[in-house]
């Protein structure tokens, strides 16, 4: 039988520029062990913490996490209220990490949906980590696909009310350019965790040719070998983006860091890596 590769032997070569996870199982995490689902989503936040850690370390530059969906305000209002509090909390316990890390904080999604408690504390840290280059860090909150489109679509159809924009002149170019979503370019890996084989109205136009992977195991229970498992299913994919072959490259460098220093390359970062047998527990 042969034996699965190495971290060091899969993760050196081709790694995804842009990462994107739905994070699902908190819920069903919490209820295996007779705890409310409120204890799912806290340790689906430590989950964060460790996945966001592997990806800068890896060098993957850009990870989107789908957080809380358009539909998720639908849920039991004390459920919802809970998540809003446990969101303040994670951001509040993150602020230093983010920015002496020199990670990006972004939000995409309708966040003037979320109360003021939240909102006050995303915007200050979003400002704060500006300027940061190393990783970009993007949290999907009360965000959904189709309304992101149909917002985009909206803002069209206004410039062309107003005599600003013909309508010929609408091409995937513009819609893409008021897409907050692909501010980070297109995705190249979109994961789901918790076992669904779903994408659930999540990146419709960034993952239009992205690679999927579904894995098994819950959300709280990822960690970074789950990562290099998903990562080392996506390097054996061929894509070919509806040609009949195109090589790979591998991701352009990230830009140097904040405090000038050149930003390592992936292999090298890699290579820090204990040599762990994938699927290893």
């Amino acid at each position: 039988m042969t034996a699965p590769p190495t971290l060091t032997q899969t993760l050196a070569d081709r790694l995804p520029r842009h990462l994107a996870i739905i994070m699902d199982g908190n819920g069903r995490w919490a209820e295996e062990r007779g705890l409310p689902r409120v204890a799912g989503h806290r340790a689906g936040a430590d989950a964060v913490d460790r996945i966001t850690t592997a990806c800068r370390e890896l060098g993957i530059g850009y990870l989107t996490l789908y957080a809380f969906s358009e539909q998720n305000w639908a849920r039991p209002q004390a459920e919802v209220e809970a998540l809003m509090d446990l969101l303040r909390e994670f951001l509040l316990s993150e602020r230093e990490e983010l920015v002496s890390n020199d990670i990006r904080l972004r939000a995409i999604g309708r966040v003037d949906r979320l109360p003021p408690r939240v909102r006050d504390v995303l915007d200050e840290i979003i400002e704060a980590t500006r300027g940061n280059r190393t990783m970009t860090l993007s949290l999907a909150l009360s965000y959904g696909g189709r309304e992101e489109i149909a917002d985009a679509a909206r803002l069209l159809g206004e410039r062309i009310a107003r005599g600003e924009l013909a309508a010929e002149r609408i091409d995937e170019a513009a819609i893409e350019s008021l897409l907050p979503s692909m501010e980070c370019g297109a995705v190249d890996l979109l994961v789901r965790t918790g076992g669904e084989q779903r994408i659930s109205n999540f990146m419709l136009w960034g993952a239009a040719y992205a690679e999927l992977y579904f894995s098994a195991a819950l959300w709280p229970d990822w960690d970074a070998v789950d990562l290099f498992e998903a990562i080392a299913a996506y390097q054996q994919r061929d894509r070919r983006f509806g040609k009949v072959r195109v090589e790979s490259p591998l991701p352009p460098p990230l830009t140097a860091r904040a405090n000038g220093s050149a930003a390592p390359e992936p292999r090298a970062l890699v290579e820090t890596w204990p040599a762990v047998a994938l699927g290893a527990r």
